[in-house]
């Protein structure tokens, strides 16, 4: 039985993927801050391939407890590490509070940094094992608004690269999700300076959300496939399309033009 190790397992995304590969017969591992939402989530799954692991990303002693934990209960394996905790930052960034800025950098890169360097020894003794980390939309062009969030899924594109030519030797296939707006509660944060969130923001832009679902099914493809990047929806291809042929425009768009 393949075996999965989800982070942010406790709704939005990590939810859907947990069980999309619970589906289809996979064990799964949900790590999460919120141990409520862990067993939402799990109470959704089979209780014979299901384990809940409460944990901080930030923490890199815990990522080894997690692990050890994880693996132990696999028998051994660790077939896919899906690096998917993150949280959100709106707002300008000249108001947003350093607090707020370090949390956001903490848990989404450092944390995606902790949990590769901590799951390289499982993965490399798995055969045919994979990395996937999520990135995001923002990640195609810096984000107006998201700029902090926008710098940590820079980074995160720029590691899967890296580790995607530099773990090719070790039979590791490092891959990322680049989805565009998902209606999960991170969209549900208040932008600072203002009394509106992200999801307000999406739709007032008229930008379309994609369904959970959807992300869901492009990480089981991901994980299968051979493409280092997966965009998911409309918004994050019509941003790399743009990118790559309307540069200009794109920037303009972004300053509000």
């Amino acid at each position: 039985m393949k075996a999965m190790l989800v982070t942010g397992g406790g709704s939005g995304i990590g939810r859907a993927v947990a069980q999309l590969f619970s589906a289809r017969g996979w064990r799964v591992g949900l790590a999460d801050i919120d141990a409520p939402a862990l067993s939402e989530t799990a109470a959704l799954l089979p209780a014979d391939r299901t384990s809940t692991h409460v944990m901080d990303v930030r923490d890199p002693s815990e990522w080894e407890e997690v692990l050890a934990d994880f693996t132990a209960l696999s028998g051994g394996p660790l077939d896919v590490l899906f690096n998917n905790a993150g949280i959100a930052a709106g707002g300008a960034f000249s108001e947003i509070g350093l607090d707020a800025i370090d949390r956001v950098i903490d848990v989404n890169l450092r944390g995606v940094v902790y949990g590769a360097r901590m799951a390289h020894p499982y993965l490399k003794a798995t055969p045919g094992s994979c990395l996937l980390n999520t990135t995001s939309a923002s990640a195609i062009y810096g984000s107006a608004g998201l700029a902090i969030y926008s710098a940590t899924k820079f980074a995160v594109r720029g590691l899967t690269e890296a580790l995607d030519g530099e773990w090719a030797a070790d039979g590791i296939r490092v891959r990322s999700l680049m989805p565009g707006f998902i209606d999960t509660r991170l969209l549900s944060a208040a932008i600072p300076g203002t009394n509106y969130t992200a999801r307000d923001m999406v739709i007032r832009r008229k930008m379309e959300f994609t369904p959970v679902e959807t992300a869901a099914a492009q990480a089981w493809d991901a994980v299968h496939g051979d493409r280092v990047h997966t965009l998911v929806g409309k918004t994050a291809r019509r941003m790399a399309f743009a990118a790559r042929w309307m540069p200009g425009k794109l920037r303009a768009t972004m300053r509000g033009r």
